[in-house]
């Protein structure tokens, strides 16, 4: 043990076993070993490089850095860690980051915009699990010029091969000579879903950008670029999903 370092407890729970609170209740019943030597006393720092800290007999392994990732997808690139096809992918455009990181969801080929990547296993799965219902926002070109009944259909649910949607928000961004720009903010991610709600309606989708996903927006990115996460995007993420991390 030494006197610089982390807290003992805090290593435990940034390791993802349990709380602080309840790792400092772990400590006082004597289940933690540092060294191969009990701890029971609170205020033990330890350095993580060279301590063996232990939990009921099993080693504590530290996890990776955390990283939190918007990139502004392009056109024409792959959704994967790896093509076999050797069509780009999203991770082409990321290799600056040291850790493993995985994309949140997925944006079609064609399609552009906001994506999510982070190597936090349990953020990601609750920000694509629909029962948690974060929003995402995009700019979608139809073909055509749809009426009233477009926008009211897509607003009140589309049939499509799983069932029907859930009711969508959706607004005119302006008319061009062959299509309509709208903007839809959606609580669920069926596989090519926006595309497929087009299709059964009537107006083919000819392009689709995404510009948020909850509070995470565009703004300041260029295609191919990316920027990391602030601590308070990060705390805003966990509010949305129900979680409760110490340390940011």
């Amino acid at each position: 043990m030494t006197r610089s370092g982390v807290r003992l407890q805090k290593f435990i729970a940034q390791a993802g076993l349990t709380s602080r609170r309840k790792a400092e209740e772990w400590i006082r019943a004597g289940r933690v070993q540092v060294n191969d030597r009990v701890v029971t006393e609170m205020g033990v720092v330890i350095d993580p490089s060279v301590d063996v800290v232990k939990v009921d007999g099993h080693v504590v392994e530290p996890l990776p850095t955390r990283r939190y990732v918007a990139l502004y997808k392009p056109r024409f690139c792959v959704t994967t860690l790896y093509d076999p096809q050797g069509r780009p992918t999203v991770m082409d455009f990321v290799t600056s980051i040291r850790e493993r990181i995985y994309p949140v969801g997925r944006l079609d080929f064609d399609a552009e915009g906001l994506l999510l990547l982070t190597n936090d296993g349990e953020l990601a799965h609750r920000l694509i699990h629909p029962s948690y219902g974060v929003k995402k926002e995009y700019l979608v070109l139809v073909k055509g010029h749809p009426g009233k009944w477009f926008f009211q259909k897509w607003r009140d649910g589309v049939y499509l091969e799983e069932g029907k949607t859930s009711p969508a928000e959706v607004y005119l961004v302006k008319r061009e000579r062959l299509g309509t720009w709208v903007r839809v903010i959606m609580h669920q991610g069926w596989y090519r879903q926006i595309k497929r709600m087009g299709q059964v309606t009537g107006y083919p989708v000819l392009r689709i950008k995404r510009i948020a996903y909850g509070p995470i927006t565009l703004e300041g990115l260029k295609p191919g670029k990316f920027r990391e996460l602030s601590r308070q995007e990060v705390r805003e993420l966990y509010r949305l999903t129900g979680l409760n991390r110490e340390g940011l």
